[in-house]
Formats: structure tokens, sequence, C-alpha cells
């Protein structure tokens, strides 16, 4: 069971309160625990990913065991505390402006 965090305005689009828990079979990958979120919450497609070309949007990153994988390519398996449930995978809303 992967876990998901996700920031407060997309849990308010999906409709979720807390983390998100979600089958992903192995291995566990960026694009594969995305796909699951997306296939679940059919709502979030678009805004954690570009519809036409699947690249992660400007303002979005991705976090796993305290390290930054928002450049990692989405075929990136995932650290083994992740996908086995015992640290959540974040996706997080970059801050932005001056």
């Amino acid at each position: 069971m992967i876990r998901v965090v996700l920031p407060a305005h997309l849990r308010v689009l999906a409709g979720v309160r807390g983390e998100v828990e979600l089958d992903v079979p192995a291995p566990v990958t960026l694009r594969s625990v995305l796909d699951a979120l997306e296939t679940r919450h059919p709502v979030l497609r678009g805004t954690i990913r570009d519809h036409a070309t699947g690249r992660r949007r400007a303002f979005v990153r991705f976090h796993a065991c305290e390290e930054d994988l928002s450049h990692a390519p989405p075929d990136t398996v995932l650290p083994v505390p992740v996908a086995a449930g015992a640290e959540p995978f974040l996706v997080v809303g970059a801050m932005a402006g001056g």
C-alpha cells in the first residue's frame, strides 16, 4: 500500500482528507504511483502532469524519503520505505513569487 500526501488544494479537489492509499504493483515508480492516483481520482488528471506530454507541472514537486525526485525520470523506482508503505510519497505545491 503506497501512501500519498497531496497539497491542500489537490486534497480539496479530489475530495479526500489526509493521505491517499493506493495499491501499486511492483516495481513502484513515479509513473505507476501517479497513474494509480489519477485512475482513483480522475479529477486530478492534468493537475499534477500535463495532459499532452505527461510531464510534471512546473509548480509541483515530488519527494520521497527526504529526497527531491521532481526532476527524476518517470520510471524511477521509488525508495523501498515508500514502496512498503512505511514512508509517504509527497506531492508538494511549490511556492513562487516575489
